[in-house]
């Protein structure tokens, strides 16, 4: 065979690595398996074999979110992510809140609580720990991380702090007019964000070590993409479906434990957002660290940009009111996470130090909930 023939065959082989057998296979056999166990009781062995399912799904998810990530560029690639991710969250939510009792009044603000927790302290702590470790002194551009931690802040104070000074309403909840104004504004923020970072300030989230090489493989072809981000879907369906399903077995055991009930919301939360802490820690790992933020930051953005504007669209449907305000407790958690995201985002330079403050905020948020 002569060189001239090579081409056509070392030029297809990369783009159809970028969809191997187990990542076409996994997002199916997840979604089959959740459709079988579905409304059934789950004994112990059905139990671990739809956990080990349920990370291999996630698994999945990240895999096709790097696919597409690497064809459409940054930071369209964090945002696809953690849209869908937010979406079918937000389905969960409202369809857990229409179907359970007056307990279930505070399954949204308990949610984008852990959400917001989880992204400003866990993922990004541990991107920040793992990059730290690999790479020393991380870089990220500041003119990106500033307007989505601001935008950040103004969405959390607005949907989860005022609700429990307000005294139109008894209790942390919003009248009906206060709840359709904080959707309005919650999702005019949100779009006004993704706006600018995607179209009118774009260069603001692009990483900042432009030298990488992944940076400049090539990119898949658009079929690859197509394929990789329906896939995603279907990953992401399977991953919060299985959460689903092996929540009342995490309640039951909760409840056995003499645990809060919180306990099992954050943990349903920890497993929903397995895809983005995959993904972002490895691009930390990648000294990617402005996709990582991306991620994290665009996460929260999103967890409450989107539900709070669903939650107060479809309150009337809801045979309860929303208690959306937070307790005095919580209230100081996001009020120091907030406020030491801000020093750590701050310089464009972080080491491994801030990522152990903001795991040790981690860890507290997941101590006292458990040991309120």
């Amino acid at each position: 065979m002569t060189q001239s023939n090579m081409p056509v065959k070392r030029t297809l082989w990369p783009h159809i690595a970028a969809l191997p057998a187990w990542s076409l296979a996994v997002p199916l056999m997840g979604v089959l398996i959740l459709a079988g166990a579905w409304g059934r009781p789950l004994g112990l062995a059905m139990g671990m074999f739809l956990t080990v399912t349920l990370f291999a799904a996630v698994g999945a998810a990240i895999h096709h979110a790097e696919v597409v990530a690497h064809r459409v560029g940054e930071p369209f690639g964090t945002l696809v992510l953690a849209v869908a991710v937010t979406i079918i969250e937000v389905a969960l939510i409202v369809a857990l809140m229409l179907a359970g009792g007056e307990g279930a009044n505070t399954l949204a603000r308990d949610t984008v609580f852990s959400a917001v927790m989880i992204v400003c302290n866990g993922i990004l702590g541990l991107s920040l720990l793992v990059g730290g470790v690999r790479h020393g002194v991380l870089a990220f551009r500041v003119e990106g991380t500033s307007p989505a931690l601001a935008s950040l802040g103004a969405l959390a104070g607005l949907a989860l702090v005022i609700p429990s000074f307000t005294t139109t309403t008894v209790g942390p909840s919003y009248s009906t007019s206060q709840l359709a104004f904080a959707g309005i504004t919650s999702l005019v923020l949100y779009g006004v964000f993704v706006f600018v970072q995607t179209v009118r300030h774009r260069d603001y989230f692009l990483p900042v070590d432009t030298a990488n090489e992944e940076l400049h493989a090539a990119p898949p072809p658009n079929w690859v993409a197509w394929t990789a981000l329906g896939l995603l879907l279907v990953s992401l369906v399977a991953v919060v479906g299985l959460a689903k399903a092996l929540a009342p077995a995490l309640d039951a055991g909760v409840a056995a434990a003499g645990l809060p009930h919180a306990v099992a919301g954050v943990v349903i939360a920890l497993v929903v957002l397995l895809p983005e802490t995959g993904a972002a820690l490895r691009a930390a790992h990648g000294n990617r660290m402005q996709t990582s933020i991306n991620l994290a930051l665009g996460s929260g953005l999103a967890s409450i940009g989107l539900t709070i504007p669903v939650v107060a669209l479809l309150s009337p449907l809801f045979p309860f009111p929303l208690a959306l305000g937070l307790p005095p407790m919580q209230i100081v958690l996001l009020t120091l996470t907030l406020l030491i995201a801000t020093t750590t985002l701050g310089s464009g330079r972080a080491t491994v130090m801030q990522g152990a403050v903001h795991l040790v905020l981690f860890a507290s948020f997941l101590f006292l909930t458990v040991v309120p």
